[in-house]
């Protein structure tokens, strides 16, 4: 009898104002919609490493969310995407940092990964082996949209050169529908394999040339067959200072806590003592799930086999 599988992803955590049902509707029906991607892989036989790539994918076309079209600016108007990939089977990783003109930046460090040269590509490194790969490469006016240039607009006026998470950026935005966030999924086959893998445009008004935690392995995605597999959504700094992602796998490792204990105390012990806001989402080698987060919200949602998909934002 095959193993049941689990799959989970987040669209962002930050200061989520509570709006009304028609407020959330269209980010519930973004979340749900996506996690029936990685989803109708599993439920097929496809490996974790699929499912988690095609949901990120779909998350970086949204332009509901900081990833790939949507994506916010820089300090001097720009985009800049990271993005991060880890295979719990062979612990093999791959990351993209500053890439500008790739369309799934997910794709990109699944490339670097197949690739094996190294693990993280920066900037132009990135996208010319994107481009000898045949991915989709774009104008970088793609990424753009009306709502994140206001965004950076309101911030820029409000807080002169510092940088905001995405939903705390959103805030600023007279229109406070207007929410976003950095992505990622995490998911177990029924073979009982792991991976995760995430994707942002970073923060809002961040400085040129920031690198977030997002294609950091062991901060913003890990995965290990042995125990876990995260994706972390965030003050960047604060998890990569904590090493977020590794720090789950290590409490599991070392503690021999289950997955909803190490994700948790990761939250509490580790990335809060920082002043890091976030959450993570992961899944353990039993299939277990735990979306902890320390935020006002987290965009989220996750399915087991034969059960109903559920998607959240505040706590519940």
């Amino acid at each position: 009898m095959p193993i049941p599988f689990a799959l989970a992803l987040h669209g962002g955590a930050g200061t989520i104002a509570q709006g009304s049902a028609a407020d959330e509707a269209p980010y519930r029906d973004a979340l749900l919609e996506a996690i029936a991607i990685g989803h109708a892989k599993l439920a097929r036989g496809d490996n974790a490493l699929e499912a988690v790539i095609a949901t990120v994918v779909w998350l970086e076309d949204c332009p509901l969310f900081n990833a790939g079209r949507g994506s916010v600016f820089t300090a001097d108007g720009r985009h800049e995407l990271d993005a991060g990939v880890m295979d719990g089977r062979s612990l093999a990783a791959g990351a993209v940092a500053g890439v500008r003109t790739v369309r799934n930046p997910i794709l990109a460090a699944v490339e670097v990964m197949r690739d094996g040269r190294c693990v993280m590509l920066g900037a132009d490194g990135a996208e010319r082996l994107a481009r000898e790969r045949g991915l989709e490469i774009v104008d970088p006016s793609y990424f753009s949209t009306p709502q994140r240039l206001a965004q950076l607009r309101a911030v820029q006026a409000k807080t002169g050169n510092r940088a905001v998470l995405d939903h705390d950026g959103a805030a600023a935005v007279e229109d406070n529908s207007q929410r976003f966030g950095t992505v990622g999924a995490v998911a177990r086959d029924r073979q009982g394999h792991l991976a995760a893998a995430t994707s942002t445009g970073g923060l809002t008004n961040k400085m040129p040339g920031r690198i977030s935690d997002t294609p950091i392995v062991g901060a913003g995605v890990y995965a290990n067959d042995a125990t876990c597999a995260v994706s972390s959504t965030g003050t960047g700094e604060h998890f990569i200072r904590a090493c977020v992602a590794h720090d789950v796998h290590a409490r599991m490792q070392y503690l021999n806590h289950e997955v909803s204990r190490a994700a948790r105390d990761s939250i509490i012990d580790s990335l809060q003592p920082l002043g890091g806001r976030g959450g993570v989402i992961a899944v353990s080698h039993d299939g277990q799930l735990a979306m902890p987060f320390n935020s006002p919200g987290m965009y989220r949602a996750w399915v087991h086999e034969e059960e109903a998909p559920r998607a959240a934002i505040f706590a519940t």
